[in-house]
């Protein structure tokens, strides 16, 4: 994918921040002191009146996100997913989400791909963590294009949204001019009959990748694209274990109630189907090169090949 653009979310959601700004003049950044690597300066250039930095103090940073959501505006909260969703996570369920408050969350800088910043900064629990919280919408982009659509999806969405970004630079490979994002919408990339990999975030285009090369070998893998972890489209779920009989779920993050545990919860309900999980296993991360790191967990499209093979034999 060597002539394919790559860009990392968290820029594609500083820019639509920015962009968006001019559009919605209800829509305010709060940060945690950390807007030069989420990308939310731009929106601050280019808006300083509806931005505030709050410093490290992301527990209060939710809090105030909550207070200017009840009288009306948009508050989108950013800071890493490890401290939006972890430090913070009892103001955010009891101040945004128990009152069911319009706060958006940018979680940046998510998963094994955070790199050299090490375990601690290497969030595989957030999409976990927000699961659990009633009328939380989590949203998990594959790439640019995607990314800021679904910006303004949260935007026009009433209620709060848990919203997932990278680090990493991703392949772009939706086209801005065809592509619609639908909330709690799944997206079929890949026809395919004998197998399903449903896949999510920086996930995706490895899926794909992982399915051209599937097909050499005689094997027709369909892959899908859930942006949506919650709601997630059981629809398109359901659909895929009808009719390929198998599921490999691909994800940046804990194989506990990330994306894998969703799709379970769908299958076990609706068509039973054996499912195969890939993601980080039952333990934490360590420092080193976000590339490296992505191949020694299995988050690659070789490790995607090698476990459909496996999988249906």
């Amino acid at each position: 994918m060597a002539d394919v653009i790559k860009k990392a979310t968290r820029e594609s959601y500083g820019e639509a921040l920015a962009e968006f700004g001019e559009k919605y003049d209800n829509l305010y950044v709060f940060d945690a002191d950390l807007a030069a690597a989420t990308k939310t300066g731009i929106f601050k250039k280019k808006f300083p009146e509806r931005f505030f930095d709050c410093g490290i103090a992301e527990a209060d940073m939710m809090g105030v996100a909550a207070g200017m959501a009840a009288t009306g505006k948009i508050p989108f909260a950013s800071t890493f997913a490890m401290f939006a969703a972890g430090r913070a996570y009892e103001i955010v369920r009891n101040s945004i989400g128990y009152p069911h408050l319009n706060v958006k969350i940018g979680a940046t800088h998510a998963g094994i791909s955070v790199g050299e910043d090490g375990a601690t900064h290497q969030c595989n629990e957030d999409i976990a963590l927000m699961r659990t919280i009633p009328g939380m919408t989590i949203i998990n982009p594959a790439d640019d294009v995607e990314a800021k659509a679904a910006v303004e999806a949260a935007i026009l969405h009433d209620g709060p949204v848990y919203m997932r970004f990278g680090r990493l630079a991703a392949p772009v490979f939706n086209d801005k001019s065809t592509y619609k994002f639908e909330l709690g919408k799944g997206i079929e990339l890949v026809a395919g009959s004998d197998i399903a990999i449903v896949a999510t975030g920086l996930m995706v285009s490895e899926a794909i990748e992982a399915a051209k090369t599937l097909s050499v070998d005689g094997i027709s893998a369909r892959v899908i694209n859930i942006h949506t972890i919650k709601p997630i489209d059981k629809d398109i779920i359901v659909k895929a274990a009808k009719e390929t009989g198998k599921i490999v779920t691909v994800e940046e993050h804990s194989v506990i109630g990330g994306l894998g545990s969703a799709v379970c919860d769908v299958v076990s309900e609706f068509c039973p189907v054996p499912v195969k999980k890939i993601g980080v296993n039952d333990e934490f991360g360590h420092s080193g090169p976000a590339v490296d790191l992505l191949k020694e967990f299995g988050l690659c499209s070789d490790n995607i090949v090698k476990t459909v093979k496996e999988f249906i034999k």
